[in-house]
């Protein structure tokens, strides 16, 4: 790295000068995973970009630039969680504080956030997205990006566009009408660019977006007036000169596939790629990274270290944030929120109850800094008077859960050491022992570092010491791509290592977790080895050639066997003789994942069983369902209680706990539908690639829309959510002055009236209705929304929302452009898509058309 700052005032036309043709390919790809090329010739550094798990988004978290030895992080809600708050300024100092958290992690660029749309609950990824809606994501998105950049780290907005399904991900066409692109997939990311304009976009991929010059060059750049970079998906780069000449500055990760010199300057020799192209590019590049180092010297200049922060501050804001946009659906004889009195007796159950489930899957994962699970936050900050039981009731994983909590290493280190060596073609070590790691999480992911010195082929043995609760037998297994083995006190407990199944483990390129039984006693530590190498055996399971990278790794998990009529028994004796049951149930990171979507809404296993056979012994069940997205919920009826918890991150047990006990008066309104079951998914039976394309055959009718379309009738709707106080609406106003017009404008106002008896938050939500012409559209269209805080009991509030000319127009391919017709519109105000509470109308006189922003 380059010691001299001469960089911050360099002029960029002379440095693109005098950088060779070398130097110049060089910084439009990337030495490794997370950094961009420096010139040490030149002083021109390199700086650092973060995931922001959850997700490659993301959203919720910064994980730093490793998978292998990953630094802990703060784990925020999942993107769904956060649109449930409807809620702008909260968003806006969640950018604030995740700039925070990437400048700990050395980096001056987050790879946030995720704003497609939610098309299709059952995506694999939908949790890393904000909405159904594109005026919320929109909004939120502008937000989180405000934010961020206003703390000096460049928010990567993505993934730019129509990226909402895993099936076929990096090949698949998506097939949309001009209008659904623009009105739905394009226009979370025109808002964004509106309010707060991104300094960098990513995820430039499908068919393939990193080549389509009309996306790139046409729309984000010159219709929209981006002027910062645009770098591809990690493996999203599918060609040299295509992806140069459309506008895409920076191939990720690197070491580059595409931009290597030799084929570079096989480009410019030939004239697909002209010198003046490559100078643009270049420069485009550099501007990025001289104003990224001008904001924050410190960083780019600084050693490089990543750390962890955290803060009595940064846990309650989480918390805070985890309860904001947790939603109450259900809440029968008011048995919510639960308090000492009639209540003594509480039964805890379920698989999620005492899980660690923070996040959904895939790039979302991070280590979290610490975890409050459902079962400590319910208990720790429960009421006096409450007596606790718990039942697990059922499993739900796909995977056994992980076992960093139960290992130590042989000087009393928390997790196992990870030691490299060399091997032959059989995976045998070969000579001494090439590096030597201390990690604690026993899901080993190797994508993106090995450390020098090993050869095509090499091992890894991990070891350490395992130590358990409870006397009993446990399921220890192992899911691998590569190959692995592991040994209980030198008894070989599972084979992954000679013969293998192909499963979905790695991106599809790993195994089926195979599983052995072993007798372990309580308190008594047992030693453990897995032998794992990079090869895989001769009828192992090939590597899915959709994905790009071929990935390697394992992962091991574990825990006690249970009887599966049994423990359901068990659970039901308890519900019996409890007053009130809290059952967490749900999804996790194994069945919500970049990789794979979804085939069912329904929850895994036995747990619909579970929840039914609890509700019939004690209909005073209240219902925590962890999920990014939507599930089925046949026992809707029979149970008192349910609450939409999502993904909370770190604070999700204490967040729990604050709706269920009342300490916060629940405020999140659903951020999505929720259907009755999956035939009603406005995207069925279009919701997998078909020999290469998908088709947008709902087209505008995403979500709410075409739920209302259809006459369906959903399991909730959009923007639904209960309060323990209540509120009304009155004296619906829209007041000008508005002109005909890109500078038309209009004020809606609504008095909000706290009528119950506790003090609460409210959310308004203005539709509009545009009237009958010539051309299809969905009847109501969220185009407002406001969160009135801390209405008093009893007091009232003035809620007012602007619309602007977004709010009257739709895209007409005709006119290539923006078009709002003259008219009457209606502006319908409700508590959700369904509860429209006041009406009014305006009158547009005069038609106009835009194009811009």
């Amino acid at each position: 790295m380059p010691t001299s700052r001469s960089f911050l005032s360099a002029s960029i036309p002379e440095l693109v000068n005098k950088l060779s043709t070398e130097e110049k390919i060089a910084l439009l790809g990337a030495p490794n995973w997370w950094n961009t090329n420096a010139v040490e010739r030149l002083d021109i550094p390199a700086i650092r970009m973060s995931d922001g798990p959850n997700a490659s988004s993301d959203l919720f978290g910064v994980r730093g630039s490793s998978h292998f030895v990953s630094t802990p992080a703060q784990c925020l809600p999942c993107a769904t969680s956060m649109a449930s708050t409807f809620d702008v300024d909260l968003i806006r100092q969640v950018g604030v504080f995740l700039a925070e958290e990437t400048k700990i992690k050395s980096s001056v660029i987050l790879l946030a956030p995720t704003c497609n749309i939610q098309r299709n609950p059952l995506g694999g990824r939908a949790f890393e997205s904000f909405s159904e809606d594109p005026h919320l994501s929109g909004t939120l998105a502008g937000a989180y990006v405000e934010g961020l950049q206003s703390q000096g780290i460049a928010s990567t907005i993505k993934h730019f566009v129509a990226n909402d399904q895993e099936h076929e991900r990096t090949a698949a066409e998506s097939v949309i009408s001009d209008r659904a692109l623009r009105e739905v997939y394009l226009y979370p990311f025109m808002l964004a660019q509106k309010m707060a304009q991104p300094w960098a976009y990513g995820r430039i991929g499908g068919v393939h977006c990193s080549e389509n010059t009309e996306l790139l060059q046409g729309i984000l750049r010159e219709e929209w007036g981006f002027d910062g970079i645009v770098m591809s998906d990690w493996y999203g780069t599918y060609s040299v000169d295509l992806g140069v000449n459309a506008g895409l500055d920076l191939e990720m990760p690197g070491p580059p596939r595409w931009r290597t010199s030799l084929l570079m300057t096989h480009m410019l020799s030939s004239q697909k790629i002209l010198p003046s192209m490559l100078d643009k590019r270049v420069g485009t590049m550099l501007e990025f990274i001289q104003r990224q180092a001008r904001r924050n010297p410190e960083i780019v200049y600084g050693d490089g270290i990543e750390r962890t922060k955290d803060t009595k501050e940064g846990r309650e804001f989480c918390r805070k944030l985890a309860g904001a946009g947790t939603v109450v659906l259900r809440n029968e004889k008011k048995i919510l929120p639960i308090k000492a009195g009639n209540v003594k007796k509480v039964a805890l159950i379920g698989p999620n109850m005492k899980g660690r489930v923070i996040s959904g899957g895939g790039s979302a994962a991070l280590k979290p800094s610490y975890v409050i699970s459902p079962y400590e936050g319910l208990v720790s900050n429960a009421p006096s008077g409450l007596e606790f039981h718990y039942e697990v009731g059922c499993y739900s994983h796909k995977y056994l859960p992980t076992l960093e909590r139960h290992l130590t290493t042989s000087t009393g280190e928390s997790g196992w050491t990870c030691t490299f060596y060399n091997a032959d073609t059989q995976g045998n070590p070969t000579g001494n022992a090439v590096a030597d790691f201390r990690l604690t999480d026993t899901r080993i992911r190797l994508n993106d570092f090995l450390p020098e010195g090993l050869a095509s082929t090499w091992t890894i043995k991990l070891q350490g010491f395992l130590t358990v609760d409870s006397t009993a037998t446990y399921q220890l297994g192992l899911t691998v791509a590569g190959r692995a083995r592991l040994f209980i006190d030198g008894e070989l407990i599972v084979d992954n290592w000679t013969k293998q199944k192909p499963g979905e483990f790695y991106y599809g390129q790993g195994t089926v977790e195979e599983i052995g039984d072993v007798e372990l006693t309580a308190g008594k530590a047992m030693s453990i080895l897995v032998e794992y190498t990079n090869t895989s055996p001769p009828d192992g399971p090939e590597a899915d050639r959709s994905q790009p990278a071929l990935m390697r790794g394992l992962r091991l998990g574990g825990c006690e066997k249970i009887d599966p009529d049994q423990a359901m028994q068990a659970a039901v004796d308890l519900a019996t003789s409890s007053d009130v049951v809290i059952l967490v149930a749900g999804l996790s990171p194994d069945w919500e994942s970049e990789g794979f979507d979804r085939q069912t809404l329904d929850m895994p296993g036995r747990t619909n069983e579970l929840i039914s056979r609890v509700a019939r012994a004690n209909p005073n069940t209240v219902v925590c369902v962890q999920a990014g997205s939507a599930v089925s919920m046949p026992w809707v009826n029979d149970v008192n209680g349910i609450i939409q918890a999502w993904y909370l991150g770190n604070e999700v047990g204490n967040a729990l706990a604050d709706i269920v006990y009342g300490y916060v008066n629940p405020s999140g309104r659903l951020s999505l539908t929720l259907p009755v079951r999956k035939e009603d998914i406005p995207a069925y039976l279009n919701m997998r690639s078909e020999r290469g394309k998908i088709h947008y055959r709902e087209d505008l009718f995403v979500g709410y829309k075409y739920y209302q379309a259809r006459g369906v009738a959903p399991l909730f709707p959009f923007g639904f959510g209960l309060s323990y106080t209540t509120f009304s609406f009155s004296n619906l106003a829209i007041r000008g002055p508005q002109s005909h017009d890109t500078s038309f404008g209009l004020d809606v106002s609504v008095t909000v009236t706290n009528d119950g008896p506790l003090d609460g938050s409210e959310v308004v939500q203005v539709y509009v209705a545009a009237p009958e012409t010539d051309v299809t559209t969905p009847r109501l269209q969220l185009r407002g929304f406001t969160k009135v805080h801390n209405i008093v009991s009893g007091r009232s509030q003035q809620a007012t929302i602007r619309l602007d000319k977004y709010a009257v127009s739709f895209w007409d391919p005709a006119e290539r452009a923006w078009s709002a017709r003259a008219g009457v519109y209606e502006v319908l105000v409700g508590k959700n898509s369904a509860d429209i509470l006041l009406r009014d109308t305006f009158e547009l006189n005069q038609s106009f058309v835009w194009n811009g922003l």
